[in-house]
């Protein structure tokens, strides 16, 4: 497991190996998804919807980037949700 501290004014540094595993550089943006209270998801927010423009031909339905956006992060917590919680002790 990768951790990281917190210094005094709120930051953190992100560790090399997750840097490396979500493709974020200097200048990218991260998201942090309220999935349950007290629990939030990672995400790398580094590529815009807008970059996808013309890769898939002429669109049957024009929705908006707000509409678009929202449906990935209703994605993103569907996927985060169907993932078994994490046992956080044990009692023998």
């Amino acid at each position: 497991m990768t951790t990281a501290t917190i210094t005094s004014k709120g930051q953190i540094t992100i560790p090399a190996d997750v840097r490396r595993a979500l493709a974020i550089d200097p200048g990218d943006r991260v998201e942090f998804v309220q999935i349950d209270p007290g629990q939030f998801l990672f995400v790398a927010a580094n590529h815009s919807v807008t970059e996808l423009k013309g890769m898939f031909g002429k669109p049957t339905n024009i929705v908006s980037i707000e509409e678009m956006n929202t449906a990935v992060r209703i994605n993103i917590l569907k996927k985060a949700c169907e993932r078994p919680p994490r046992l956080t002790s044990v009692s023998l």
